[in-house]
């Protein structure tokens, strides 16, 4: 591909504005418009290219630094800046449809354009008061998410990721169940399964229960969590004079998508009084296309998701979703008398600050709230369908492959395989996942699963096709068949 550049012909030179006895840091509109232009024009480029790219930069991480250390620019350069702009996306992973790497969406142009003019705008979207249009974007997103994955009048926020918004959900649990704001934390369990995402014990971590106050239950061969484990160890931790708090159940692990079943999860917590929050930031937009396997998510106290995974978002967009708001300002409400909100208007009065870790807030809704009008929920619904369709369409081709082995159920869109034609398949798998990233014409990522190391294929991705996915069992034969000629020859791995 030649590469998209940057230049401003059709629309007029940019100027250097710095020595027209302005402030600094003012820019013309004139010479606004001929940048963003440009810009639109090479992103525009960068976008039909990428099924041509590479789907893995080809670079080190000394050419990085050499590229992009520099020191501290004390005197600006003007237009010139954005002249290493093609650099920046040339060392960049690009959004390829052959990136499968992690379960990560893969950045809808919508949402991209609706990044932008949100940062045009620069609201903080905190409360009513200090950006009207950002915070009824948001709350009216926040009721669409709720509503198509079934928590029908849930309230919430968007967060920056599922991370964040498992933290807070954690955080208004702890505070629901062992009240710490006041009086410092007074002890409290944890409950998730083996498959459970890392930050669920960061959060525990964070909210001063530690890594030592999250019970980790067994799975069984789907993955999800046993039940009789989970009601076990909640009455021996009752009997050891334990605080138990919270069960978090996993719609869509990381590992291998498996769903924790949530009906008798939340049949354990109502039975000890326990707040029942849902990991969904991987699949619960799913539920989009599959409800049925996502029953009994409604009954959750809260629920995190993450738009920029299954809505294919620009990365930055993850949500919290609350059956109570009192249980948000509970947690959260805390303010200084300068941030008070004077009003006592439900709409005008509303404040973000007072259910959410954050005070400054990103108009993050803008892009989300564009892209869903102009596709529709629909659209979203058909290119999920079709992720989940593609997952299948791997497993199938894996598994008529003598070579390779599947090692876990496809409960979602992740795919956990390895090569079996070797004497050591974890070293040999290892060598396969590095040399398949190198040749840059697929990208996938690793697994442990039940103790073997698997190579893992995450379909979330509105832009793979049936090709792509092929790509991934050609690639990793291929690279096989050239590893195994180099150990005859006296290699190594």
């Amino acid at each position: 591909m030649s590469d998209p550049q940057l230049t401003g012909e059709d629309y007029g030179s940019v100027k250097d504005e710095r020595d027209l006895g302005v402030r600094p840091l003012t820019l013309s509109s004139d010479t606004f418009r001929a940048l963003a232009h440009q810009l639109a024009n090479f992103s525009a480029d960068y976008l039909q290219a990428l099924p041509q790219l590479p789907s893995y930069p080809q670079i080190s991480g000394r050419e990085s630094e050499e590229l992009f250390g520099g020191e501290v620019p004390w005197q600006g350069t003007g237009a010139d800046a954005f002249e290493s702009l093609p650099k920046v996306f040339e060392a960049s992973r690009p959004a390829s449809p052959r990136f499968f790497g992690y379960v990560f969406g893969s950045g809808e142009p919508i949402g991209s354009l609706g990044n932008f003019a949100a940062s045009v705008l620069h609201q903080n979207a905190t409360a009513w008061r200090s950006g009207p249009a950002a915070i009824t974007i948001e709350r009216t997103v926040v009721r669409w998410l709720a509503s198509v994955i079934g928590c029908e009048g849930f309230s919430g926020s968007l967060t920056v990721g599922g991370s964040s918004a498992n933290l807070m959900g954690l955080c208004m649990a702890r505070e629901a169940k062992a009240p710490a704001n006041y009086s410092g934390v007074q002890g409290g369990v944890i409950y998730c399964s083996t498959e459970a995402h890392m930050s669920i014990p960061k959060a525990a971590a964070l909210l001063g229960l530690g890594h030592d106050a999250v019970r980790l239950i067994a799975v069984d061969d789907a993955f999800r969590m046993r039940i009789d484990d989970l009601r076990q160890q909640i009455m021996r931790d009752l009997q050891n004079g334990k605080l138990p708090i919270a069960v978090v159940a996993s719609a869509g692990t990381t590992a291998t998508g498996s769903i924790d079943p949530m009906p008798e999860i939340a049949d354990v917590c109502r039975e000890f009084g326990l707040w029942l929050h849902v990991d969904g930031a991987y699949g619960a937009l799913a539920s989009l296309a599959i409800p049925d396997a996502f029953q009994g998510m409604e009954r959750a106290d809260s629920v995190s998701l993450d738009p920029h995974k299954w809505l294919y978002q620009p990365a930055g967009c993850g949500c919290l979703l609350y059956r109570n708001s009192s249980d948000a300002r509970k947690a959260f409400g805390h303010s200084g008398e300068y941030a008070c909100v004077l009003s006592e208007d439900p709409i005008e009065g509303f404040a973000f600050f007072e259910e959410s870790i954050e005070l400054s807030r990103p108009f993050r809704a803008l892009a989300l709230w564009l892209s869903l009008r102009f596709h529709g929920f629909e659209a979203f619904r058909e290119s999920i369908r079709e992720d989940l369709r593609l997952a299948e369409l791997l497993a199938s081709l894996i598994d008529a492959e003598p070579r390779l082995e599947r090692l876990a159920p496809v409960a979602l869109s992740a795919v956990n395989f390895r090569y079996v034609g070797c004497e050591d398949p974890h070293g040999f798998n290892r060598s396969i996942l590095r040399r398949v990233n190198q040749r840059g014409r697929v990208y996938i990522s690793n697994a442990e699963i039940r103790g073997n190391f698997a190579l893992r294929a995450c379909i979330v991705n509105h832009r793979s096709t049936e090709d792509d996915v092929r790509c991934i069992v050609s690639e990793v034969l291929a690279t096989a068949e050239d590893l195994k000629q180099a150990i005859a020859l006296g290699g190594k791995y």
